[in-house]
């Protein structure tokens, strides 16, 4: 039997649940047709043992860098952004609150093709390769202050 790693694209479908199916294979249709070029990296992972648990199917990178992920769960599929955070979204489509990774519950297969989808699709890839975070790198040099600076500023210098 292949180990993960050996499993195409096609092969995980396969073992996807046939009601989800279609969910995942219209998210696929719809990373494909906002960037053709993208490079599809099919996660090296099995379904997953619990029915929380999101099964990660495939990610498609531009440059090295992950832009956009596919996975499931027993009655959705889900498409999650790595760089969701930066997204502009009036929509409220976007759920999840961490660090930067945000994303979009798909119910149907007709939801992976709404146009608010497909523009948010299109973002993703747009910002793929521009600087990430100009703002959060700023914060962090500034965590990182020389010890005489902080002191100056009132902070404890050791």
């Amino acid at each position: 039997m292949p180990t993960a790693a050996e499993i195409p694209l096609s092969g995980h479908l396969m073992k996807v649940p046939p009601t989800v199916r279609p969910m995942v294979e219209a998210a696929i249709r719809t990373v494909k047709e906002a960037n053709p070029k993208a490079n599809e990296i099919t996660y090296r992972s099995l379904p997953p043992r619990s029915t929380r648990s999101m099964w990660k199917i495939v990610r498609y990178a531009v440059d090295d860098e992950n832009v956009v992920g596919i996975g499931t769960f027993p009655s959705h599929a889900t498409l999650f952004f790595y760089r969701g955070r930066e997204l502009d979204d009036g929509s409220g489509l976007l759920l999840g609150g961490g660090k930067n990774l945000r994303f979009i519950t798909l119910h149907s297969p007709a939801d992976a093709g709404r146009p608010v989808v497909k523009r948010l699709v299109r973002k993703a890839f747009k910002l793929a390769g521009s600087p990430a975070y100009p703002r959060a790198r700023q914060r962090l040099s500034d965590q990182h202050a020389p010890r005489a600076q902080v002191a100056a500023f009132g902070g404890r210098s050791e």
